[in-house]
């Protein structure tokens, strides 16, 4: 069964807390796992919710603020003493692959896998990674730091056969991929029986955008158009918007905007600032009022995108 999924592994921002580790998540597509963010606490988490390390290939740093960066060199680290191999691609600024390669190259340099570094520039909008049914590209948000957005998105799916009507026309094994991918089938006499007869329509294509640290932006709104589900940060409530521009942040409403803005399905709000020390209740209410289908993150929380 295909697998497209969220899996939250901290969802606070600035430092851990009691009740959130910092930012980190995991994308599992077709059990390919792609990590965005790395804070403190991240290895831990995703040994706890049973992912396995040798199936993480692809890590997307937004930013390099601690929050989003301290939890990476412990996770390499801790990969390489499991004996992972192959190769893990870390997607990041120039100064977070030199802050890396400096760590690995002392603590790590016997390392058992592989690790390349894909260049984010400031502000690029970039096709990052790319295979069969797959796409992330990069989009910049409005920090206080060059910081980049992840778009995931699932490329488009083949048509489905109609069993009946391929054993009808007798079509060969060798032409099915061919007609699911939209080919007419051509008999030996020249009669052609349309793609629409043997086929019906494939499944639709999810996406999913990763808003990190961000002030409310209609650029970033712009950039995400279209996408099914969006996590964007809700760092504070409405009281606090003056220091949520300040510091870069947005609150719960602005980004319940954005993912209206943007036409979402779906919107996970995160990066709670520590001071809701009795839940996020309020930011809950506040995106809810402008967007009704709006969940929070948390520790452990899985979501099916498909």
């Amino acid at each position: 069964m295909a697998k497209f999924q969220i899996i939250i592994l901290g969802c606070g921002s600035a430092t851990p807390s009691a009740r959130h580790q910092p930012s980190c998540q995991v994308v599992d597509f077709r059990d390919k796992l792609f990590m965005i963010d790395c804070g403190e606490g991240a290895q831990s988490r995703f040994r706890q919710m049973g992912l396995k390390f040798s199936r993480l290939g692809h890590i997307f740093i937004s930013h390099l603020h601690g929050d989003h960066f301290f939890g990476l060199p412990g996770l390499l680290s801790t990969m390489s003493l499991h004996e992972v191999q192959g190769t893990v691609t870390i997607h990041v600024f120039r100064e977070g692959a030199t802050l890396l390669k400096t760590w690995m190259d002392f603590f790590n340099h016997k390392s058992s896998f592989d690790i390349e570094y894909d260049i984010i520039e400031p502000g690029e909008r970039r096709i990052v990674y790319e295979d069969s049914s797959l796409t992330v590209e990069t989009f910049p948000l409005c920090h206080r730091t060059e910081c980049t957005g992840f778009i995931f998105r699932e490329k488009p799916k083949l048509r489905h056969l109609r069993g009946d009507m391929v054993r009808f026309h007798k079509i060969p094994v060798s032409m099915l991929q061919k007609i699911k991918e939209g080919a007419d089938f051509v008999k030996d006499d020249g009669t052609v029986v349309p793609n629409a007869a043997l086929t019906t329509a494939p499944d639709p294509t999810v996406s999913y955008a990763y808003c990190s640290d961000t002030m409310h932006s209609v650029r970033v709104a712009r950039d995400i158009k279209g996408v099914d589900t969006v996590y964007h940060e809700a760092t504070y409530d409405e009281s606090l918007r003056g220091q949520a521009r300040e510091r870069g942040h947005s609150t719960a409403a602005e980004a319940a905007d954005v993912a209206l803005r943007a036409g979402a399905r779906r919107l996970i709000i995160g990066h709670f600032s520590k001071r809701y020390v009795n839940g996020e209740g309020i930011l809950l209410k506040e995106a809810l009022d402008v967007f009704p289908q709006t969940v929070l993150a948390n520790e452990g929380l899985r979501i099916d995108l498909l």
